[in-house]
């Protein structure tokens, strides 16, 4: 999944889409009577950007996009650490009891294989859980940024965690459409119901 920002000039829709895009019509758009707010679409948290200089200045001033290797390369001279870093395999530290030690050193592979393994299997069985919460707390934090003080906000928040869409969408019927739209697109991404 390409990961998307939006930006708003007050409740109305400026910008979507990659963060280069946005970033570049937000400076295009000058000066409005409107504050600007840029929104991570996967968060739905406001984000900052430095909008100063030339195209080329802001472009190489935009933060990268994550999903990357997030642990910086090593120096060359320091000696390399456990892993694998090139494949983004990072060695960190987990603590276990002795007992979970000894089950996962009795699996094929060892310990890693194990954890790899367990992980994959726990992601899969709460993807789609997983995916409702994190589009639901987006909508959220886009809401509290957006629609704080707009009315209905606390009882649209409740319908929100609750999952009753069809009351969500009644309470924020009157809101801005391009911020309703905004809302809903992010709580109920993903989602056939």
């Amino acid at each position: 999944m390409t990961q998307t920002f939006t930006a708003f000039a007050g409740p109305q829709r400026l910008a979507s889409g990659a963060l280069a895009d946005v970033a570049l019509a937000v400076k295009r758009a000058g000066m409005m009577p409107e504050p600007i707010a840029i929104f991570d679409d996967r968060t739905g948290r406001a984000i900052d950007l430095d909008l100063r200089g030339t195209d080329a200045d802001i472009l190489a001033r935009l933060p990268q996009p994550a999903g990357g290797n997030t642990q910086p390369e090593p120096p060359v001279s320091e000696p390399r650490g456990r892993g694998r870093p090139k494949l983004g395999v990072v060695a960190r530290e987990v603590t276990l009891l002795p007992r979970h030690w000894e089950w996962l050193n009795a699996q094929p592979g060892g310990a890693s294989v194990a954890l790899r393994k367990l992980v994959d299997e726990a992601r899969r069985a709460s993807g789609d859980r997983d995916r409702t919460r994190e589009a639901r707390d987006a909508a959220y934090h886009f809401m509290a940024g957006m629609a704080g003080n707009r009315p209905n906000f606390e009882e649209a928040v409740r319908a929100l965690f609750a999952d009753d869409r069809r009351r969500f969408a009644e309470l924020i019927a009157d809101w801005p459409v391009d911020i309703r739209d905004h809302a809903i697109a992010l709580a109920y991404r993903d989602r056939a119901d």
